[in-house]
């Protein structure tokens, strides 16, 4: 049965606003290594897409502020959050196991 018959307009909308931001987070939990890439059946660890992505999901929070549900703003938002824990976590095991710290990568770039 199709479930997207028995939502209105509006309802259908915010499922497809949800499934853009579970497809973005997706690609930034793959960019992780934190889930398998389904094309691959493998952990394939990208932190650029993993930007990218949440990147992306950045802009879309800023273009839709205030024009949101509590309950989509609330689901973004968190999706956010985990991604970005997740990427300073990933950025942090990368800095350890190239020896670098990121005070030491600042002072280089000056």
């Amino acid at each position: 049965m199709d479930e997207s018959k028995s939502l209105n307009e509006d309802q259908q909308k915010q499922l497809l606003f949800m499934m853009l931001v579970q497809q973005h987070q997706q690609i930034g939990m793959m960019g992780l290594g934190k889930i398998k890439n389904p094309a691959t059946d493998q952990i394939d660890r990208d932190l650029g897409s993993a930007k990218y992505a949440i990147d992306t999901l950045n802009v879309l929070a800023e273009y839709t502020k205030g024009n949101l549900p509590a309950e989509l703003k609330t689901y973004l938002d968190q999706s956010l959050i985990n991604l970005r824990l997740n990427y300073a976590d990933e950025v942090k095991k990368e800095d350890s196991i190239s020896g670098k710290s990121s005070k030491e990568k600042s002072q280089g770039e000056t």
